[in-house]
């Protein structure tokens, strides 16, 4: 019989849901009501040592199915890869869902710690394990750059309407960037135009609801980069 107490189980909660009614001992992120455990924060429910916890999501990215995402590789296998996606946890990228031929074992000679990916989520199980693919059209392995890290609820403000506000960074700052629906996003250019973009985005990121964002992003950027083509 499998020892539950060794081996943790994760699923998404909210504050509320019943998450034990069955003599596990509360742990953080949780309240006793009337001999049971309920959540009292948005978070992964974890069971260890005969304790259930919530751990806090606190500006995670909760995937969704197809999302493009930029994701860093943290860890190997000989048949996988393990991906920090901004979300609660790691997602595994398996041999058989990148563009190469990977023999078993043969995973570091593709993709080692710390290299950075565009990949899509590729599904989700009912227990919210996440798997991803760069078996689609534009995923790819990232060469250079720097990765910076917004609240992934900030990216279609950073994105802007029909792509005019990221369209404006990359053209004032001549740089490439990808933005992953979770929030990471890789910028690629001169070092002095990547800080430049870089603090542009998280002028985004700190302001989203200000009404007049777009001006000064653009007053920023006019006196901080150089314009396309000088």
């Amino acid at each position: 019989m499998e020892d539950t107490n060794t081996k943790p189980k994760r699923e998404v909660v909210v504050p509320g849901d019943l998450l034990d009614d069955k003599g596990l001992r509360p742990g953080s992120g949780t309240y006793v009501q009337e001999g049971k455990v309920y959540s009292s924060l948005l978070g992964v429910k974890s069971i260890r040592s005969n304790y259930v916890n919530v751990i806090p999501l606190s500006g995670r990215y909760l995937p969704q199915t197809a999302d493009t995402v930029v994701g860093k590789i943290i860890d190997i296998g000989p048949s996988n890869w393990l991906v920090d996606i901004n979300a609660p946890y790691p997602a595994p990228l398996h041999v058989n869902e990148v563009p190469w031929r990977v023999e078993f074992g043969d995973t570091a000679r593709f993709l080692k710690v710390g290299d950075v990916i565009m990949a899509k989520i590729l599904m989700m199980d009912e227990t919210n394990k996440i798997q991803v693919t760069m078996n689609e059209s534009g995923m790819r392995k990232l060469q250079g750059g720097h990765v910076i890290q917004i609240s992934y609820s900030k990216v279609p403000r950073v994105i802007g309407k029909g792509g005019s506000m990221i369209q404006m960074i990359k053209n004032m700052t001549d740089s490439r960037i990808f933005v992953g629906q979770n929030g990471m996003i890789w910028i690629e250019g001169e070092l002095d135009n990547i800080l430049v973009a870089s603090r542009a985005i998280e002028m985004i990121d700190e302001g989203a609801q200000s009404s007049n964002l777009t001006e000064r992003v653009k007053e920023y950027l006019e006196s901080n980069a150089p314009a396309e083509g000088q």
